[in-house]
């Protein structure tokens, strides 16, 4: 699994019109799910996004979690994370999983947010064209590949 994740003051989910999704303060994870992934990715991956010690403690050093702020967090399937740019302009998504796959893994790492969180966590809607709206706070953006496990 891959994942962007920022640091936002809000984030929103539109499709066809209608938001399906908003956040405040937290969290918006773009996440992308690989043919290999497995339970173990999901909940390292999961552990790691909500424990990164991203937001400012009162000395105003980047040093407490999303747990420890009680921030919220959007997760948005993104499979364009698994683009390869090796040949030519045109991105091939072939190591991205295919949506059989790749809807059960997605919804999965949800469920392992949600227990590593405590709380529930809207989402994007899984295959749909979607608008996704952030305020990207700092900004702060990190990358996650559970293969690097970095």
């Amino acid at each position: 699994m891959r994942a962007v994740v920022q640091r936002v003051r809000r984030a929103s989910v539109t499709v066809d019109g209608l938001t399906v999704a908003a956040i405040g303060s937290g969290l918006l994870v773009l996440c992308g799910v690989s043919p290999s992934d497995t339970d173990a990715d999901r909940e390292w991956l999961a552990r790691k996004t909500v424990s990164l010690r991203v937001f400012d403690d009162d000395a105003g050093m980047m040093n407490r979690s999303l747990r420890d702020v009680g921030g919220e967090l959007l997760a948005v399937s993104q499979f364009t994370l698994y683009a390869s740019t090796r040949k030519g302009a045109r991105p091939s998504y072939s190591a991205a999983a295919p949506p059989e796959v790749a809807a059960p893994g997605f919804a999965a790492f949800v469920q392992a947010l949600e227990r590593e969180l405590g709380k529930h966590v809207p989402t994007g809607v899984f295959g749909a064209h979607m608008e996704v709206t952030l305020s990207n706070d700092g900004p702060v953006t990190i990358w996650l590949d559970t293969a690097a496990r970095e």
